[in-house]
């Protein structure tokens, strides 16, 4: 059983006001991505999707990340709304993330908007922020949401959270 819905307060958003499907919107809050030490991605052109129960994903355009650093990853997933989503091994210096960001080369119509965009995991990231607030990662780390204090739950993720 799902646990209780927490209001937002003035600012916020709660997950469980989002639709299913999903929704794509762009943003222009700052995105930021560093690993390595490296900033690799700082976007204002960002899509956020927004579905029901899950935080925001934020998808930045793929010219806006550092060149060299996407590597081809391994493995592929399906996801109900958005199609085939393909992966990269993120690589900076000497260090690499397997698999900690993903993307859809052929995207379901109704997502077309997510080609040429790539989402990055934040609990494989050193760290991503929105408008310079540090993101946390969503519970169990199936889905790759970004968790913000102006975003609330509860959250799909966690244990005991699959069936809702």
């Amino acid at each position: 059983m799902k646990s209780q819905r927490i209001e937002p307060t003035t600012g916020q958003e709660s997950v469980w006001d989002y639709p299913r499907p999903p929704r794509v919107e762009a943003t222009n809050r700052r995105v930021e991505i560093v690993f390595n030490g490296a900033t690799i991605v700082d976007t204002r052109s960002a899509l956020r999707v927004l579905e029901t129960s899950h935080p925001p994903v934020f998808y930045v355009p793929v010219g806006d990340v550092q060149a060299g650093v996407l590597l081809p990853g391994n493995g592929a997933s399906f996801c109900e709304w958005k199609g085939n989503a393909g992966y990269y091994t993120v690589r900076v210096g000497d260090r690499e993330a397997p698999n900690a960001a993903w993307f859809y080369a052929k995207p379901s119509p109704a997502f077309e908007a997510l080609r040429g965009f790539v989402a990055f995991y934040p609990s494989r990231i050193d760290s991503c922020t929105v408008d310079g607030e540090l993101v946390r990662a969503q519970p169990g780390d199936f889905y790759g949401g970004w968790i913000t204090d102006d975003i609330v739950g509860p959250f799909k993720g966690d244990i005991g959270t699959m069936g809702w």
